[in-house]
């Protein structure tokens, strides 16, 4: 008799990094880490002081997300991008985005069990595969252009006809690509295939104005948004999906069966963190500062890291095309650590993704060992 193996977890991409960090170590001043996109800036006090204020510690929090919640996302969303939402029906609370991603293909194949397959662009996010994975589906990585941007001409009729949802994420990580969400939301609509916009770097877009896939309507459409990056908040675990009311109420009614809730306290400090852009503004001008600092680091260590057009990643070619041997050389050299790009799909294989996530002070000191390396 024939058994279906178990399923065994391949190891968790960034666990991998872990034996190279005793060699970061070992120069003065400590290891460097820009592997992971982990924010470390403060969020505003005002946050802060909501966690402790909101006397929402004792009563079970709506899964849905409270009202005070659901109405500031879409005062957000409106002030941020010209669009309208109904807070009533639009729009839900997320623990964070990437239990989002990870469970969304389980909830959606139960939805519509005809289709099987996850389309999700060729370099991007791990969890949009994985969750396709964890969910049993067919995952297909839709390849990228040049600029990164996903290749929507690509799609095959077959997997477009089985295809369960799409993934788009704007701006990218690792590689800041943007999007046309526009011909996205088209192409989904043709096809018949809900599209989720993971937009979580929105506010971290150099090149023109933030966009949302919501510009062009809710119809077949949801954006996914995390106060992770935005607001520093990744502790916290809040995050909001919007969109088609439809394809909303559905994955509202059911995750209330699951039992996601969003603590009280993290939505009241995510209401009075959507009320501030000052924050948001000055981080960004953060980023975009250390990301400059750190692709000259590179082109001293002759080695070409444009800046995205969003996100705050830096996508490094590797020399030779030798991403591991790129990020040993940057433990050794510099006590560096960055992830080598087969994290975030084989296409981007030859190829290091560099966080801007170290303060002045800890980018300073790379800017000396580069000085000492180079000299």
């Amino acid at each position: 008799m024939n058994e279906t193996p178990a399923f065994i977890p391949p190891p968790y991409p960034y666990d991998r990094l872990d034996e190279l960090k005793a060699s970061g170590e070992r120069h003065p001043g400590g290891l460097v880490d820009c592997s992971i996109g982990t924010p470390i800036d403060p969020p505003p006090a005002s946050v802060v002081a909501a966690l402790s204020t909101s006397e929402t510690e004792r009563s079970y929090p709506p899964s849905i997300g409270t009202e005070a919640f659901r109405e500031q996302v879409a005062a957000w969303s409106h002030t941020r991008f010209g669009v309208r939402i109904d807070p009533g029906s639009e729009v839900a609370a997320a623990v964070g985005t990437k239990e989002f991603v990870a469970g969304l293909p389980h909830w959606m194949k139960l939805r519509n069990p005809s289709r099987d397959t996850v389309l999700y662009p060729a370099v991007s996010y791990p969890s949009y595969e994985m969750g396709a994975t964890l969910a049993g589906c067919r995952a297909v990585a839709v390849p990228v252009n040049e600029d990164w941007s996903i290749q929507l001409e690509s799609i095959s009729e077959e997997d477009a006809k089985r295809a369960l949802l799409m993934w788009v994420n704007t701006p990218g990580n690792p590689a800041g690509g943007l999007d046309d969400l526009e011909a996205v939301a088209e192409w989904g609509r043709r096809n018949d295939v809900p599209v989720f916009s993971d937009e979580c770097y929105c506010e971290f877009t150099w090149d023109g104005p933030p966009r949302t896939i919501l510009s062009t309507g809710s119809e077949g459409v949801v954006s996914v948004h995390s106060l992770s990056k935005r607001s520093n908040l990744a502790g916290l675990r809040v995050g909001f999906y919007s969109g088609d009311a439809d394809i909303v109420n559905y994955l509202r009614e059911i995750r209330k069966h699951a039992g996601f809730m969003v603590p009280g306290p993290a939505q009241a400090a995510a209401v009075a963190a959507l009320s501030d852009q000052d924050h948001v503004e000055n981080q960004r001008t953060t980023y975009l500062a250390r990301l400059e600092r750190l692709s000259k680091i590179m082109a001293r260590l002759g080695v070409e890291a444009p800046l995205p057009r969003g996100g705050f990643y830096l996508w490094v070619p590797a020399p030779e095309g030798d991403a591991w041997l790129f990020v040993r050389r940057l433990i050794e050299d510099l006590g560096l650590l960055a992830s080598p790009g087969e994290f975030y799909g084989k296409a981007g294989a030859e190829y290091v993704r560099i966080a801007a996530v170290q303060g002045d002070e800890r980018i300073a000191l790379l800017e000396e060992r580069c000085t000492a390396n180079v000299n």
